[in-house]
């Protein structure tokens, strides 16, 4: 899955599965461009990527900010002249029954995870559109496909993205850009290290793999659909859960 010449942009880049996204792309050959709001860590991120032969640039990146995703997106541009793949990963939780749910809660997590989807991809699509070649690849969740107890508002942002890949792939997909989804299950990254034992003990039960994801599973799964190999896949979600929603 040779990523040679490719230009990567990765939202949410300074850990997690975003930071994972970051280097499983460099190691295929691609330059990147890491966004987040975490200088500290995004630079730690750049130097991983570079210890890897390729170029890093940070991106002091708010994506709930259409200015901001613009300031960005142009930076890019401006150095490297295109952007061949977009991860939109970026992503909060703020979690609480909806009957409790504050409404700037609600607005946060849709602001961020929906929202700065939108404005990061449609930020792109001019220049993939000119060039007749692009791959984006939206994070979603396998709780926007089963439901969850206490998530109304990320669900909610979750299932949003889902139908936001389905629509613009069918925008697209005669320009050569494949838009496509990657539903994450339970992965053991920064947000989920958070779960308490018996939570996670709970989780594990329901997994047929029988062990939480890691950030590389998830980023696997983004590489192959960032590549050439993929080029006949668009408007897909691709599960990436250890069995746990099947459908």
């Amino acid at each position: 899955m040779s990523l040679n010449g490719r230009i990567a942009v990765v939202t949410g880049a300074a850990q997690g599965i975003g930071r994972a996204c970051a280097l499983v792309l460099a190691e295929a050959g691609a330059d990147v461009a890491l966004a987040d709001l975490n200088m500290e860590r995004l630079g730690a991120v750049a130097k991983e990527v570079e210890a890897l032969g390729r170029k890093a640039m940070v991106l002091n990146l708010d994506v709930s900010s259409p200015e901001s995703v613009k300031a960005g997106i142009s930076k890019v541009l401006e150095v490297w002249e295109k952007v061949d793949i977009l991860v939109n990963n970026a992503g909060v939780v703020r979690d609480n029954l909806l009957m409790r749910m504050k409404a700037e809660d609600w607005d946060a997590v849709l602001r961020i995870n929906l929202d700065g989807t939108y404005h990061c991809t449609k930020e792109v699509l001019p220049g993939m559109v000119r060039q007749r070649y692009g791959r984006i690849v939206n994070l979603a969740s396998v709780v926007a496909q089963a439901g969850n107890a206490g998530q109304a508002n990320y669900i909610a942002s979750k299932a949003g993205v889902i139908g936001l890949t389905k629509a613009v792939a069918s925008e697209v997909a005669r320009r050569n850009i494949t838009v496509n989804a990657v539903a994450p299950g339970f992965i053991a990254t920064p947000m989920t290290d958070k779960l308490p034992n018996d939570a996670r003990e709970k989780l594990l039960a329901i997994i047929p793999i029988g062990r939480m994801g890691t950030d590389r599973d998830v980023a696997y799964a983004v590489r192959f659909l960032a590549s050439e190999e993929s080029a006949y896949i668009t408007g897909h979600v691709l599960n990436v859960n250890g069995g746990m929603y099947m459908a």
